[in-house]
């Protein structure tokens, strides 16, 4: 039996267990101890004016090591992001005339 040759890399296969969700989320919290980063994820909805209602609906807990891996991933795709569809803006948005932002 041969064994493969140290550069290859293995044949990678994705599968979804039977517990796999996907959710919109418009709220991530990080939390993080020495151990591990926590992220919350939820949906945020202003159903006032001087009320806004929070609902976390998944926490994912990754070593600090798969957090910096997301960090560049991510870091990485929104500046291909941008360079597709231009600068994201984190600036807040003001409100319309007509109610609140959602």
């Amino acid at each position: 039996m041969s064994q493969p040759e140290p550069t290859q890399q293995p044949e990678i296969r994705l599968k979804h267990t039977s517990d796999y969700r996907e959710a919109y989320a418009n709220s991530v919290q990080v939390r993080m101890s020495v151990w591990d980063f926590q992220l919350v994820f939820g949906t945020m909805q202003q159903v006032s004016p001087n009320e806004v209602d929070l609902n976390n609906f998944q926490g994912i807990y990754l070593s600090p090591q798969q957090a910096k891996a997301l960090w560049n991933v991510l870091s990485h795709n929104l500046a291909q992001y941008e360079q597709a569809f231009g600068t994201l803006n984190l600036e807040p948005v003001p409100p319309s005339a007509t109610g609140p932002v959602n």
